[in-house]
């Protein structure tokens, strides 16, 4: 028999920890910069989230656990009750329109600017990225990070679990702990960022500590069902250099496996290499992994639906896309029928304010009337 579109695996229910999925497909965290100069969530992200409901899970863009962890302007944050309120109006519109959401808790260590956040950054070790960054005012170099005591290690563990419970109240199912991408949990992870001879640095345990005592206090405040983790092995993103990503991560996944969680997060995952194999192998638990569609190239005709087959079969459990659900509402139906998709518009429009290359991509059904409406005109 020949397989139709509907007949993948993306489709069938799942559950996650004791949530419910409807289907295979999880949109997954990407920054937009639509919230105040506060980190105060605006109504037009409602709207935003709400229209992308089909997706199994919609793991919302990273919210900041405190002010000294904030990364750009615009971000959203969630450790006061206006962050609360505001997320609360989204998770209101998502859940209204029979959607589930995650929270991803993201504090950005160095890269952060003090005119974004007043504050100077803090780091594991006092090494500035190598990098601009984007701050109010543009691009300016990255200012050197305050090296964090331990004290304020403990308080931003603290603050981790403070948000987890923030993110409960404002309505989310759960949270995602963002341990890639180059953020402060990342910079602990890797050698090139960690230059401390105390608990927190020098060998694997010491350097994947933080992160596992984030992970359970997080799990400790809302529960290990509602927990999940970000990593990405070997991404270089934002100057990291891991050093010995062989070692880290098989202790770092034994650590949190311990720890109960509902999920751990694979960033550009391939499932003809011999670490996502690896992974899978000794993950206990539900594994997401994102496709490697090529950052800054067009989407797929087929808006991803071949490489998340592939990694389905290899052995994930749930597939997360990016650029797909933010270009594309209605997904989920797209790839359900074979539907064209949309591709990215601008994708600076990706960071800006407003309503252009954020909510206004048009749905299948808008885009198939106004085909039948150039039929009917003889056009």
């Amino acid at each position: 028999m020949t397989n139709t579109p509907a007949d993948s695996g993306l489709f069938k229910p799942a559950i996650l920890g004791a949530l419910p999925l409807s289907n295979r497909l999880v949109m997954a965290p990407m920054t937009r910069n639509r919230a105040t100069a506060d980190g105060v969530p605006q109504p037009i992200m409602a709207s935003y989230y709400a229209q992308r409901a089909s997706a199994g899970l919609i793991i919302a863009e990273a919210s900041t656990p405190n002010a000294v962890g904030q990364t750009y302007p615009n971000i959203t944050a969630i450790y006061n009750d206006e962050h609360v309120a505001g997320w609360r109006h989204v998770t209101d519109a998502v859940r209204a329109a029979g959607g589930r959401m995650f929270l991803q808790l993201q504090h950005g260590g160095r890269i952060g600017h003090p005119d974004t956040s007043g504050l100077t950054p803090v780091a594991p070790s006092p090494i500035p990225l190598p990098e601009t960054i984007y701050t109010p005012s543009g691009h300016q170099n990255a200012v050197v990070p305050r090296q964090m005591t331990i004290d304020e290690i403990h308080t931003t563990v603290a603050d981790f679990a403070a948000a987890a419970r923030n993110a409960i109240d404002a309505g989310f199912a759960g949270v995602e702990v963002h341990a890639a991408n180059g953020y402060l949990l990342h910079q602990f992870l890797a050698q090139g960022t960690n230059h401390r001879t105390d608990a927190y640095g020098g060998s694997v345990d010491h350097r994947i500590r933080f992160t596992v005592e984030v992970v359970q206090a997080v799990a400790d405040a809302i529960g290990s069902e509602r927990v999940g983790v970000r990593i990405a092995p070997g991404l270089t993103v934002n100057g990291i250099d891991e050093g010995d990503t062989q070692e880290i991560y098989p202790a770092l996944i034994a650590a949190l496996a311990d720890a109960g969680i509902a999920y751990l997060h694979l960033v550009f995952a391939d499932p003809d290499q011999p670490l996502f194999q690896e992974i899978r192998k000794t993950w206990p638990g539900t594994l997401i992994a994102n496709p490697v569609l090529g950052w800054g190239k067009p989407l797929p005709v087929d808006g991803g639906k071949h490489e998340s087959e592939r990694l389905l079969a290899a052995g994930a459990d749930l597939i997360s896309l990016g650029r797909p659900f933010l270009a594309n509402p209605d997904l989920v139906e797209r790839l359900r029928i074979g539907a064209p998709i949309n591709q990215v518009q601008d994708q600076g429009l990706m960071y800006t304010g407003g309503e252009t290359g954020y909510t206004d991509y048009p749905l299948l059904a808008a885009a198939q009337q106004g085909v039948e409406t150039l039929e009917r005109v003889g056009l």
